[in-house]
């Protein structure tokens, strides 16, 4: 019986890979999905936030219009009496119009400014300028972060 053997000079080419190589291909697929992962949570904070102020705005556009539904009348004493009441917070917070789920409802703050705006050319015209601020928060970076969102409109009496 005859046992074959190879020459020393002939090396045998074995296919796979080195630990070096290995390692860098797991480094790199590690970057890979931590970026992936990172995008993916910077995205869906910042969708939530754009929810968050979207509706504070609409909070702000449904107090413009309680104030244009108000009666405007000039000989009113004292003038635009409902507007008044509308600008003191009776209540410390709305909800705002979200999607809740048990006890997470988020509350803003409307802050309400009338001005009389009187028009010098014409006598007994007059104009008012009504500024909602809604003040709301957002929990960023583990802290609570509040924005205000701005609502200006000019309304004159028909």
């Amino acid at each position: 019986m005859r046992v074959l053997c190879l020459p020393p000079s002939r090396k045998v080419a074995r296919a796979g890979f080195t630990l070096a190589e290995t390692l860098m291909s797991v480094f790199v697929m590690m970057i890979l999905f931590a970026a992936i992962i990172t995008t993916y949570i910077q995205g869906s904070y910042r969708a939530e936030w754009s929810g968050y102020s979207l509706a504070a705005q609409a909070v702000g556009i449904q107090r413009l219009e309680q104030a244009r539904s108000a009666v405007w009348d000039i000989e009113q004493s004292p003038i635009m009496d409902e507007i008044y009441q509308m600008s003191t917070n009776k209540y410390p917070g709305v909800q705002m119009d979200m999607p809740v789920s048990g006890t997470n409802y988020v509350y803003a703050t409307n802050y309400t400014t009338y001005t009389l705006i009187e028009n010098k050319q014409i006598a007994g015209v007059s104009n008012y300028m009504i500024m909602v601020n809604t003040v709301w928060p957002f929990m960023w970076k583990n802290q609570i972060v509040y924005y205000t969102n701005t609502v200006a409109c000019y309304y004159a009496p028909d």
